[in-house]
């Protein structure tokens, strides 16, 4: 059972469907005990890292969400949800849920690179670092649909999982221990994102 975590910043329905289309089974938790029973957590997000964090805080929802984290079940963040694994954001001010060490950084273009968008929105490649198994069955070629102006720097190579290319390199896949963060939105990228779901509901 995956419980995915609504603090109203998140794309519940969408993540919900995907799940229970790839044969796996899925509750919603608004509050402490709902995350402190979870088996599995999936933190999707959308919208700006303070407000997300306000939103966790105002729940009661972080201490419980780093204690699980603590307690080895498997923690799945999506989107903002992987940023907010992060120290710190330069979008915002607030701390973040420290789980996995590193700080999220806006995109800034210059010279060759000046003409680019941000926000980085539409379909990217994805690259896996290192074998993993959230990562099986995307080696090859992997698209993702992804929707941000910000991205995770890593304080720690090793826990870099996928890289993707938008002006330069970056980490759009982390992972350390039980927690794993995406940049990208499975559930809107079709059959790879199914995979990659899949992937999270049989570990």
């Amino acid at each position: 059972m995956i419980t995915i975590v609504d603090y109203g910043a998140g794309n519940i329905g969408s993540v919900l469907n995907m799940i229970k289309h790839v044969g796996g089974l899925a509750t919603v938790a608004r509050d402490a005990a709902g995350v402190l029973s979870a088996d599995k957590i999936l933190l999707p997000g959308v919208g700006s890292f303070d407000n997300a964090m306000t939103r966790l805080n105002a729940l009661n929802l972080v201490e419980p969400l780093k204690q699980r984290a603590k307690d080895s079940v498997p923690f799945l963040g999506i989107c903002l949800g992987m940023q907010l694994l992060a120290d710190a954001s330069e979008e915002g001010e607030m701390a973040g849920l420290g789980l996995i060490p590193g700080r999220v950084r806006r995109f800034r273009f210059e010279g060759e690179t000046s003409h680019l968008k941000i926000p980085h929105m539409g379909w990217n490649l994805m690259t896996p670092v290192r074998a993993h198994p959230l990562g099986q069955g995307l080696e090859n070629g992997a698209r993702f649909y992804f929707v941000h102006s910000f991205y995770f720097d890593s304080e720690r190579d090793e826990d870099v999982l996928f890289r993707s290319v938008y002006g330069h390199e970056f980490t759009s896949g982390v992972q350390r221990g039980n927690v794993m963060g995406v940049q990208f939105h499975p559930e809107k990228s079709h059959r790879y994102g199914m995979q990659l779901i899949r992937n999270f509901v049989g570990l």
